[in-house]
């Protein structure tokens, strides 16, 4: 076992190189990924009984016994004077390994996030339900985080949450906010959001939408006067609604698509992408806002029409993933070869001008 290694001081370290997670994994250094780029932490490797001894070093009994029983685990940890991390502990090739996640408690304005102010219009909303999607990594749980904050501070009301684990920590201002971790104080999402409803919530917030007990319940709570805001893994606005009515069989899927035309409001989708200086990421973002036209879309499952109405709904908050990697194209933020990597059109992505020739003179 290599007892030099110190998982408190690389958990500093990775909050010290503003570095997103870190891994543990067995054959290879700690890695601390930062700019979506992963960097080796020195030259010695972890072994499986040094990586089995510093992940466990950190659970309590029920978590090693919940970890051993399901072979994975995701959980909460608070490292005094280092900060708070969300960690998932996993099985590979028979080895323990992990990789921490961590999340700044300093929750950030909504406006300075880089959405569409749309995003703010959303969060006056009294009822439906605001997705926000992306794929792992791309800071849909600070988003979340944002509006939440955003929210209790515009009006008076009861705030649940349902996380997997609780992330960042939320002080009750006009709201009160309760946080519901799975697996402590509620068995799943789908359970919890059922009791939720009893709990006398004027907004929901629910940590992931990842099966087809917990959107039904949300549809439904979205249709019976609360503001359901939830995560949900897909690439783009139009695919989370295809993800949406896929969640469900073939002989429920026409009542499922009069739910969602009825109780959506809007989807927003992002993604984070490197700086054009190597100075962190950007996000890029497409907003959704639902109309009578884009409900419209829903009921006759004409999806694919959906990215037409935001590219014309500029007024009404929209816009497209081209037109925002168009913008930071434009603004330098990102480079015209990474826009080109996530453009549905590239087309659309303006071309950076031609350098300029030297006369004889330079």
């Amino acid at each position: 076992m290599n007892e030099s290694i110190d998982l408190v001081g690389l958990l500093g370290l990775a909050v010290q190189h503003q570095a997103s997670d870190l891994h543990l994994h067995v054959g290879s250094p700690p890695l601390l990924r930062i700019h979506g780029v992963l960097n080796p932490v020195g030259e010695g490797v972890i072994d499986a009984e040094t990586s089995r001894y510093l992940i466990f070093s950190v659970l309590t009994e029920a978590q090693r016994m919940q970890c051993e029983q399901n072979l994975e685990l995701d959980f909460a940890l608070n490292v005094p004077n280092v900060g708070r991390f969300r960690g998932n502990v996993h099985y590979a090739r028979g080895s323990v390994e992990a990789v921490f996640r961590y999340i700044s408690q300093k929750i950030p304005a909504v406006e300075s996030l880089g959405h569409r102010p749309s995003l703010i219009e959303l969060c006056k909303r009294e009822e439906g339900l605001v997705l926000i999607t992306g794929m792992t990594g791309s800071g849909k749980t600070t988003t979340m985080a944002a509006m939440v904050q955003h929210i209790s501070s515009l009006r008076s009301g009861v705030i649940i949450t349902i996380e997997d684990p609780i992330e960042y920590i939320f002080p009750d201002n006009l709201c009160i906010v309760k946080q519901r971790e799975v697996g402590q104080d509620t068995k799943s999402f789908a359970s919890g959001l059922r009791q939720i409803i009893k709990q006398d919530p004027d907004v929901i917030v629910v940590g992931e939408m990842g099966d087809r007990d917990t959107m039904q319940i949300a549809l439904t709570a979205a249709e019976t006067g609360h503001l359901v805001i939830g995560t949900l893994h897909t690439i783009d606005a139009a695919n989370a609604v295809h993800r949406i009515v896929d969640f469900f069989p073939p002989d429920h899927q026409n009542q499922i698509i009069t739910q969602l035309a009825s109780s959506l409001a809007g989807v927003v989708s992002q993604r984070l992408l490197p700086r054009a200086d190597g100075k962190g990421r950007v996000m890029a973002s497409e907003t959704l806002i639902v109309n009578s036209g884009v409900q419209a879309c829903i009921r006759d499952r004409k999806i694919h029409q959906l990215p037409g109405l935001m590219e014309i709904g500029g007024q009404e908050g929209m816009n497209t993933l081209d037109q925002s990697l168009e913008n930071l194209v434009k603004n330098n933020l990102i480079t015209y070869d990474e826009a080109l990597i996530h453009a549905r059109d590239p087309e659309r992505i303006p071309q950076p001008p031609p350098p300029k020739k030297k006369g004889i003179f330079g």
